[in-house]
């Protein structure tokens, strides 16, 4: 015998769908500690949707500040170097000493299709399963210097929800090295030994911007070659002026594989805190990421209101025509399409 079933029974309740939170909501769930809050506010951060940004920022502004004891940490190096490892291991010791950890990995974006393979939650398995762990692969939309244009606010919704050490990963490439030295209180160089001349690869500008380089992969029949490395490049950093934070870079080895030098590594960049915390430069350095952010976003928003003037396009379409064929130098050409506005 059939039984019947009563309409009400298969009616299923309605859940509001995420993306129609208000931005009190999603402050509300951020502040709550939420992943998928922190998780839809970022998307609308990243979003080129000028309606999304906003509603992004009223969110932050209506957030309830917390007292910041944060630490950002800026990772960088050669591909191959074993960044994704590295971050892993040194992630899972920094949760075991009672931290929460977000993982911000900028993937880089194909300046053809826009595409980016954002595979760093693959590449991390025991760290993203973490409860305490926030992992979040992001394009680098092509962006100056390979970092997502909004890491900085990215990193500014991670710590309103309560995530204290803030691991930053570039691309590698370009001037990503640049851009993430200025958004982060701790700068790590990761070095490969076995490759060659160690210092011959390493750009002179990147070893002054370090805070400590890391000589990886040591372990197995590359401990010797790493402990020559870390011998080579301690000698450059003792020729380099010192830092105005007074701290004094060195070379470690270590080895992810192995669980080697990790603790060491979190214990160096504790001292580096607790030295620039009792100097004043850390919180000048706070000033300064927020400074530079505050100018990357000035110059972005002078060029977009630029573009979105009457006639722009037009002018911008024959001007450049000039340019191309040489009857106006580019510093003219920019300089009269400036002047049409």
């Amino acid at each position: 015998m059939k039984i019947k079933q009563s309409k009400k029974s298969l009616v299923r309740p309605v859940r509001k769908p995420k993306h129609t939170l208000s931005a009190k909501q999603l402050a509300i769930g951020l502040q709550n500690n939420d992943r998928h809050s922190l998780a839809r506010l970022i998307t609308l951060v990243e979003s080129t949707r000028s309606t999304d940004q906003q509603k992004a920022w009223s969110a932050i502004q209506s957030c309830t500040k917390r007292a910041s004891k944060s630490i950002r940490i800026g990772i960088t190096g050669p591909p191959g170097v074993g960044k994704s490892t590295f971050i892993e291991s040194f992630g899972l010791h920094i949760l075991n000493q009672g931290h929460k950890v977000a993982v911000l990995a900028i993937d880089p974006s194909s300046t053809l299709s826009g595409g980016s393979i954002l595979g760093d939650k693959t590449r991390m398995p025991n760290l993203s399963a973490h409860s305490s762990a926030f992992i979040r692969p992001s394009p680098s939309g092509g962006s100056l210097g390979g970092v997502a244009g909004q890491t900085p606010q990215v990193i500014q919704l991670c710590e309103l929800a309560g995530y204290d050490v803030i691991l930053v990963e570039t691309v590698g490439v370009g001037q990503s090295e640049t851009a993430v030295h200025a958004m982060t209180d701790f700068f790590l160089l990761l070095a490969l030994a076995g490759s060659g001349d160690e210092l011959q690869g390493m750009k002179r500008g990147i070893m002054e911007m370090a805070d400590a380089v890391l000589v990886t992969k040591a372990d197995g029949d590359n401990i010797k070659r790493a402990n020559l490395a870390k011998a080579q490049i301690n000698s450059a950093l003792h020729l380099f002026p010192v830092s105005k934070s007074g701290w004094i870079p060195k070379a470690e080895c270590v080895s992810a594989y192995e669980s080697k030098g990790i603790s060491q590594a979190w214990q160096m960049i504790e001292a580096y805190r607790a030295q620039t915390s009792k100097s004043g430069f850390f919180s000048q350095k706070r000033e300064r990421q927020v400074q530079w952010f505050f100018d990357q976003v000035l110059h972005f928003e002078i060029v977009r209101n630029t573009e979105k003037k009457r006639g722009f396009q037009s002018a911008y379409d024959k001007i450049l025509r000039r340019v191309q064929s040489g009857k106006l130098s580019v510093k003219a050409g920019v300089s009269k399409l400036l002047h049409k506005g």
